[in-house]
């Protein structure tokens, strides 16, 4: 391990350090390297299977990008089972927006039945970044053809009063509007969601290219005070 801590220190880039630290304020900048992304994703790949497998099992991590490198190993890991061990592993270390959102499996997209009941579970945790990951599961995998309509009940069922969390389910609500009109729609006229989540998916929903100009006239009529 001490030769993936040496790799990223060695790729310290003080410019973007200072750049990119006030983009996640919540995190300790003592844990802050300050190397590119394209360069942990690279890097991510070039590690044997052994160099991962021992990576991934040494939680905490010290530093920030050893987090992002373990989101990234996530992300290229084909097997669904091996995925899910891992992940579950990981996500109680995950503290800030930044790794959460680096996580994106393109091969989950294969065991969408399966892992539809994983994030039903998941949405009911009290652990911040492992409700955020399932919203972002939600966005990024079940809309379009993929929507039901419970997808966005369950939503509708998170207890995890958070910033973070609110700001996924915003972000759902923006893109669910855009791709399955109907049901959220229904969801934004119903109040289903608190003042600052229903306010920021409207504003979310105007400020996209993909809803539609009528949709935004009418959107803006629907913010509450």
């Amino acid at each position: 391990m001490d030769k993936i801590k040496e790799f990223l220190l060695s790729n310290q880039d003080l410019g973007y350090r200072d750049f990119t630290l006030p983009l996640i304020p919540n995190i300790d900048k003592k844990t802050f390297i300050g190397v590119r992304l394209p360069i942990i994703k690279r890097y991510a790949k070039e590690l044997d299977e052994e160099s991962k497998e021992e990576f991934m099992k040494s939680l905490p991590h010290q530093y920030h990008e050893e987090n992002l490198l373990h989101a990234f190993i996530l992300s290229n890991m084909k097997g669904y089972e091996q995925f899910i061990k891992h992940i579950d592993a990981f996500l109680p270390f995950v503290s800030n927006w930044s790794t959460c959102d680096t996580i994106c499996n393109k091969y989950l997209t294969k065991h969408l039945n399966e892992l539809i009941d994983v994030i039903y579970l998941w949405l009911k945790s009290d652990e911040v970044y492992r409700v955020r990951y399932a919203v972002k599961c939600l966005m990024n995998y079940y809309l379009g053809e993929n929507f039901k309509e419970e997808h966005i009940e369950k939503v509708k069922e998170i207890k995890l009063d958070d910033y973070y969390v609110k700001m996924m389910v915003a972000w759902y609500l923006a893109t669910g509007l855009a791709k399955n009109y109907d049901p959220f729609i229904n969801a934004i006229e119903s109040d289903d969601f608190d003042i600052f989540t229903h306010n920021k998916a409207i504003q979310k929903a105007i400020e996209s290219y993909r809803v539609s100009e009528e949709h935004k006239i009418y959107l803006k009529t629907l913010k509450r005070k």
